[in-house]
């Protein structure tokens, strides 16, 4: 290996150990109990979980984890788009539900569906067997190009607590229009979906994610269900910054 790579790769390393110190903390900070707690105000302790700040910091090396597969099942927006959100998230996550029901459509009307934004999902399941059940589903799901539908039937208003059994999983196929259940539960149950969801679960464990859902806007951590502004923000500065380098990579 030259020099040059090698020099390359400790700097990725290093980036990476660095976000994961960052990324660590967001988590802390969005999910740890408010200093209120003590006085049994559950709506304290929940305003301290969604309305922490996200750690400023950028890493530009880790835009490169970013994988633009233009037929990536589990992204939307464009391969090309200036700016990515990775998307670490559990379909048992409460937080990541309240992301997915108020927050993110509002993202892909605003930046996606104007190609300022893609969107990367990465199934990060932390919380026991029936998460990685409900991982494994999604991931068959977009095996037939209804990852996006089942995302949306799995985080429906009270769905988690159905659980995500073998039935429930049939069920959430229906509801996301999947043809062929027979083939989804298969899938559901492969070598192959397995391997996909802990190349998810590795990438997020290595950049130290310790809670859901947690989120890189091209190199920004960000952990929790924060409010939409706080995203809103993060894609547009990414947005801008990204213009700019490209003005002046054109000589402008």
């Amino acid at each position: 290996m030259s020099t040059a790579r090698k020099k390359k790769n400790i700097a990725v390393v290093a980036a990476v150990a660095v976000a994961a110190g960052a990324l660590g903390i967001a988590s802390y900070t969005a999910t740890k109990p408010d200093d209120s707690a003590s006085t049994g105000s559950s709506a304290s302790a929940k305003k301290g979980s969604d309305s922490a700040a996200p750690e400023a910091g950028v890493f530009p090396e880790l835009e490169g984890l970013a994988r633009r597969e233009a037929k990536d099942p589990l992204a939307q927006g464009k391969a090309d788009a200036p700016v990515v959100m990775i998307e670490f998230a559990d379909f048992k996550c409460g937080f990541c539900g309240k992301f997915a029901r108020d927050t993110e459509p509002d993202l892909v009307k605003k930046y996606v569906d104007n190609g300022t934004l893609r969107i990367e999902w990465r199934n990060f399941p932390i919380f026991g067997e029936d998460s990685e059940r409900a991982a494994r589903g999604a991931w068959a799901a977009g095996e037939q190009g209804r990852f996006w539908q089942f995302h949306e039937a799995a985080y429906a208003d009270g769905a988690k607590e159905k659980g995500f059994g073998d039935d429930r999983l049939k069920e959430l196929a229906r509801e996301a229009g999947i043809k062929d259940v027979p083939r989804f539960l298969r899938d559901a149950g492969s070598d192959a979906a397995k391997a996909a969801v802990k190349k998810d679960q590795d990438e997020g464990y290595k950049l130290g994610a310790t809670s859901t859902p947690s989120f890189l806007v091209n190199g920004r951590p960000i952990a929790g269900a924060q409010p939409q502004s706080v995203f809103e923000e993060a894609i547009e500065k990414a947005a801008a910054s990204r213009a700019e380098g490209g003005k002046e990579g054109s000589g402008k």
